[in-house]
């Protein structure tokens, strides 16, 4: 639904009005669907594009590593990365339950990166 609300273009940087107690986790678990209502369907496949851009950069520089640890450094980070953008879009659009999976670099977590399930 907060993706719909959002348009072609969005409302505008700060001008969501689903943040304020319509999602239960704004900042962190929902932060893609104030990114989709905020900056609009150009602005959210941006934001996509730009993930696939750094997963496929992981997986060339673990292609090009010069040794095995590199290039299983290379494709943990990238799987991470890969793995909650994945789970975290999935749980916005409402094709999966919600995980409590933070959106890496934009959610308002400090180990949205480093996040263990427990």
């Amino acid at each position: 639904m907060q993706l719909a609300l959002g348009g072609l273009f969005g409302a505008g940087l700060g001008e969501s009005k689903q943040k304020f107690l319509y999602i239960p986790e704004p900042h962190n678990d929902f932060i893609f669907s104030i990114l989709g209502e905020e900056l609009g369907f150009i602005g959210s496949v941006a934001v996509l594009i730009l993930f696939a851009i750094f997963i496929w950069r992981g997986i060339l520089i673990a292609m090009r590593a010069p040794d095995m640890f590199g290039s299983l450094v290379a494709v943990g980070i990238t799987a991470l990365v890969a793995i909650q953008v994945i789970i975290n879009v999935a749980v916005v659009t409402s094709s999966m339950p919600a995980t409590g999976m933070p959106l890496p670099f934009f959610s308002y977590r400090r180990n949205s990166i480093i996040h263990i399930t427990v």
